[in-house]
C-alpha cells in the first residue's frame, strides 16, 4: 500500500472515531517537533553490552507470556532495558487484517505483556504503533493488538499526515526517508516481530519488521530488498528485540491466511543482537542464517552474528 492510500484510510478511521467515539484509539495533537524540510538523525537506542549475559535467549512454554518472561529474564530482565520516566515505543508486526491464529501479526498477548513489563519498570509512557499494509483501524482491531495493548496501559497510535519526519538513514540505498515520528521521538525502541516466510526475502523476522516505521513508497525498496533491510537495521538498532515464534507462518507469507500453513512452536526469543535473533528465528522455517541474503549482509556490515552461539545463546525449556 502506498503512503497516500494508507493516510486516506487512516483519515477516514479518524473521522469515524471522532463521530462515534467507538474505536478507543489515541491520536496525537497533530504537531511536530522539527521544521518542515529539515532532516534529523536517529537517536541511539541500544543498551550497553554485558559479557556476562547472553545476546539471545529462547524459551519454550505453552503459555506465551510464560515463555516471554523466562526469555526476558535470561538476558537480564526488563530493568536492564527500561528506566523510570522513559518513553518507550513498541513496534509489533501489525501488517495484515488477520486473526492471531493465522500468524500474520505478532501475538497480541506478547504485546500486552511487553507493555506491562515496561510500565512496571517505571516507563512514563508506552506507545504501540506500526504502519499497516491493510486498513489500519481494522488491522489493529482484528489482530487483537489494540485491545491487549490498551488493556495493559499503552497508547495505540495510528499514523496521520504530519506524523512523518524526514530522517537521514545514512544507508547505501536508504538515504533521506520519511519515518513515523513515534519511532524517533522516544527513549527506547522495542522491536516485536513474528517469524514468517516471506515471498521476496525468504523470511520476515526482526530486521525486516523495521519496514513498518517507514512512510513513502516502500515498494521501491523491494528491488534491492536485502540492502534496504540492512540499511534500516543499521539505522534503528533497537533497545530490545522480542521474536514471536509461538505460531510460525511456514508458507504464504507475509500475509498468510490458511491455518494449514501455521506451525505451533510455543517459543519466544529475546535478543540484543538482531542478526542473531534472525539467524535463530529462521531455523523455525527450516532455513539457516547463511541461506538468507539480508542476514549474511547484516553480519558483513557489522550488525551482529549469524552464529548466534558466538553472540551468547541460552535456551530454556
Amino acid at each position: 500500500m502506498e503512503r497516500r492510500d494508507f493516510l486516506k484510510k487512516s483519515g477516514r478511521a479518524l473521522a469515524l472515531a471522532a463521530i462515534t467515539g467507538s474505536t478507543g484509539f489515541y491520536f496525537h495533537n497533530r504537531t511536530t517537533t522539527t521544521a518542515a524540510g529539515s532532516v534529523i538523525e536517529m537517536p541511539r537506542f541500544e543498551v550497553a553490552r554485558n559479557p556476562d549475559l547472553p545476546g539471545l535467549a529462547l524459551a519454550r512454554h505453552e503459555n506465551p507470556i510464560e515463555a516471554f518472561r523466562k526469555s526476558l529474564d535470561a538476558i537480564g530482565g526488563i530493568g536492564r532495558f527500561i528506566e523510570p520516566g522513559e518513553r518507550v515505543t513498541i513496534k509489533p508486526n501489525v501488517g495484515w487484517d488477520r486473526t492471531p491464529e493465522q500468524a500474520a501479526n505478532t501475538n497480541p498477548l506478547l504485546v500486552g505483556e511487553m507493555v506491562r513489563q515496561c510500565l512496571a519498570a517505571g516507563a512514563d509512557d508506552v506507545i504501540v504503533s506500526d504502519i499497516t499494509c491493510n486498513d489500519a483501524r481494522r488491522t489493529f482491531i482484528r489482530s487483537g493488538i489494540k485491545d491487549e495493548a490498551e488493556r495493559a496501559g499503552a497508547r495505540v497510535l495510528l499514523a496521520a499526515d504530519d506524523d512523518f519526519l524526514q530522517a537521514d538513514l545514512n544507508g547505501e540505498l536508504l538515504t533521506t526517508w520519511p519515518v513515523l515520528k513515534y519511532f524517533i521521538e522516544t527513549d527506547k525502541f522495542i522491536n516485536m516481530p513474528i517469524v514468517k516466510q516471506h515471498s521476496l526475502s525468504s523470511c520476515t523476522i526482526a530486521m525486516k519488521n523495521l519496514y513498518g516505521i517507514l512512510g513513502g513508497r516502500r515498494n521501491q525498496l523491494h528491488q534491492r530488498i536485502d540492502q534496504s533491510i540492512v540499511d534500516l537495521a543499521a539505522f534503528v538498532r533497537p533497545t530490545l528485540t522480542v521474536v514471536d515464534a509461538t505460531r510460525v507462518l511456514m508458507r504464504g507469507g507475509p500475509q498468510g491466511g490458511s491455518l494449514a500453513d501455521v506451525n505451533i512452536e510455543n517459543s519466544v526469543l529475546c535478543a540484543t543482537d538482531q542478526v542473531a535473533a534472525d539467524s535463530r528465528g529462521v531455523e523455525f522455517l527450516g532455513l539457516r542464517g547463511e541461506m538468507v541474503g539480508h542476514i549474511v549482509l547484516a553480519e558483513k556490515s557489522g550488525l551482529g552474528r549469524i552464529d548466534y552461539r558466538q553472540a551468547g545463546y541460552k535456551e530454556i525449556v
